[in-house]
């Protein structure tokens, strides 16, 4: 009953974290856009009310004219919208979706042994204080170079340093998997806490000072400014490091942290590319398709290293190294006997008599028989299961079953 509510849970608080991310990411890109297509205010009185810029939008029938002051329009309005929600609740989902999924049982999905044979309270205190650890180095970073004289460019080598050595760390210190959805929530993180820490508290004072007819110190609209760009050049690497655990030949490769590297960084170029592209369009910059052709290039690299290689296995079969298994040409087919005897040995504890984890059991041949497709995707395709490969299972075992099911998955 635990793991039926368990699924439950996954899907739903999943549900709500796809649907408030699309709402924070998708307000990151609007307004990324907005500030880069800005124009000169035309109307004279636009110019003396302080207005910086301006843009006319057609969308949806009707006709939309959204202007933006330099620091402080000359009153506030009654009704002021705060884009705040959309970044706590996408934060506040995740971090249930990640307890659920992988705090929860975290002697399953987050330890991999092999790496580090810590207990499940200890890999838990070590995954969170990846949260905290990056936060604070990443807004020292900020507050004691943000300021100075290329300033921008310090910041962003300096994080990008952070960001591969945290990659590192956790790819070689948790189970594949779980160690890209880490290092994603762990800068998903830092982008929510610059909106809490500083986004927001400045905006608050920019309100406050206008109420109480006071200047307006620009500073807090830099700040804040400075924080916003830094969570859009994190989001497409951050959507990587979430997709990512459906895909198990990134997260599985032996140089899986290289992998993460380099496909954040190709998202990191391509989210440049679509920053610069609206200043393209009114002459403010050259055009930016150098980043996407760079991000792209980036993307293909890892493509071709990454290549299955094929290989043959002990027990007479073609394997693809990389990739799933597939039984040789001509090789003798595998009959339940032999399969059976591989899931005896590294299957049965979770889906056998004793325990059906997901309600699946695999101790008969009616049994395997009905999950064979389910057993042939997890455990020959994707390599999800065994989980973090608990029991050992071997490159040729998963052949075997790959050949077995290919050959039609007979069963006495």
């Amino acid at each position: 009953m635990e793991s039926y509510l368990l699924d439950w849970a996954n899907l739903l608080l999943r549900w709500v974290h796809v649907i408030t991310a699309i709402a924070w990411v998708g307000s990151s890109f609007y307004f990324v856009f907005l500030d880069s297509s800005l124009t000169p205010p035309v109307d004279e009185d636009l110019k003396k009310q302080g207005v910086s810029g301006e843009l006319w939008a057609l969308h949806g029938g009707g006709f939309y004219h959204p202007v933006k002051f330099a620091v402080r329009p000359p009153q506030l309005p009654a009704h002021l919208h705060w884009f705040y929600w959309e970044s706590y609740s996408t934060w506040l989902s995740g971090f249930a979706l990640f307890t659920v999924s992988y705090l929860w049982n975290a002697g399953t999905y987050l330890v991999d042994k092999s790496l580090m044979n810590w207990s499940p309270g200890a890999a838990v205190a070590v995954a969170l204080s990846f949260f905290v650890v990056f936060w604070m180095l990443y807004d020292a970073i900020c507050q004691l170079f943000g300021q100075r004289k290329n300033g921008d460019a310090i910041v962003g080598a300096l994080v990008a340093v952070l960001v591969c050595a945290a990659s590192w760390l956790a790819c070689h210190w948790f189970a594949g998997r779980a160690a890209f959805l880490l290092v994603g929530a762990m800068m998903a993180t830092a982008m929510s806490a610059n909106v809490f820490f500083w986004i927001i508290p400045g905006q608050h004072k920019v309100v406050a000072a206008i109420k109480a007819g006071e200047p307006v110190d620009p500073v807090h609209g830099q700040r804040g400014k400075q924080r916003s760009v830094h969570n859009t050049y994190f989001t497409l690497p951050v959507l990587f490091a979430m997709l990512s655990n459906h895909y198990s030949f990134t997260w599985s490769h032996p140089q899986n942290w290289l992998v993460l590297i380099l496909m954040m960084l190709a998202g990191a170029a391509i989210r440049q590319f679509f920053v610069l592209r609206h200043g393209w369009k009114l002459g403010r910059n050259r055009h930016p398709l150098a980043y996407a052709l760079v991000g792209v290039a980036v993307i293909i690299g890892v493509i071709a290293w990454m290549k299955p290689v094929p290989a043959v296995g002990d027990a007479g079969t073609t394997k693809l190294i990389a990739g799933g298994a597939h039984p040789a040409a001509g090789s003798d087919t595998i009959g339940y006997e032999k399969v059976a005897k591989v899931l005896e040995q590294r299957c049965y504890q979770c889906h056998g008599a004793q325990l059906q984890m997901k309600n699946m059991r695999l101790d008969s041949p009616e049994l395997l028989k009905q999950h064979a497709q389910a057993v042939y995707q997890q455990a020959v395709v994707t390599k999800l299961m065994p989980m973090n490969n608990a029991t050992g299972i071997t490159d040729d075992e998963r052949a075997l079953i790959g050949q077995w099911f290919l050959a039609g998955a007979k069963a006495p």
